[in-house]
């Protein structure tokens, strides 16, 4: 090796060493593959970035429960009402349709409309809908009768503690996969 190539690499070594004292050596080393390294430098930012899976949510009806994943581990449970007979909720797979603050509420057999953020509104502050056949729409909201959860009390919907329902809606996007089960 000559002389020129030696101060040359040295050169290099020292710009490393000044760039390893500061936080941009982690950028430096985790955009260059090491051939230590069985996989490649994209494999290895598909695995980070898989990390962070999708929300979704489970509901068991027979529990009165709403489970609450990131990918495949649950993250959260809340307590649920659920669909009174004749009024079931709807067992299958489906997805966030809606989302809204302050809904206003149309009672399914007079057509009496209660305003978002009524006290009278029995759908407390949060609805994120999840079924409708054109008409009808089931979903999850709050309530203001706290005792209902728990029990087969709704008309098909999934009532909430208004705390819980909020704090849903703020985990949850349209899109989100729901499976109900018995």
């Amino acid at each position: 090796m000559s002389v020129n190539n030696n101060k040359s690499l040295c050169s290099k070594l020292a710009s490393v060493v000044v760039i390893a004292s500061t936080s941009v050596v982690l950028n430096i080393f985790t955009e260059v593959p090491s051939l230590s390294t069985p996989y490649s430098h994209s494999e290895a930012k598909t695995s980070a970035n898989s990390i962070e899976q999708p929300i979704n949510l489970k509901i068991v009806i027979s529990r009165r429960q709403v489970i609450l994943y990131r990918g495949k581990i649950q993250i959260k449970s809340y307590p649920i009402a659920v669909g009174r007979p004749g009024w079931e909720t709807p067992i299958g797979h489906f997805q966030v349709l809606k989302m809204t603050k302050n809904p206003a509420w149309m009672h399914p057999f007079t057509g009496e409309s209660i305003p978002g953020g009524s006290p009278k509104n029995p759908l407390g502050r949060y609805w994120i809908g999840f079924w409708t056949n054109g008409t009808n729409w089931i979903g999850f909201h709050g309530t203001p009768d706290a005792e209902s959860v728990g029990k087969a009390a709704s008309h098909g919907c999934i009532r909430m503690y208004n705390k819980d329902v909020q704090e849903l809606f703020d985990q949850v996007s349209i899109g989100t996969p729901i499976t109900v089960v018995p």
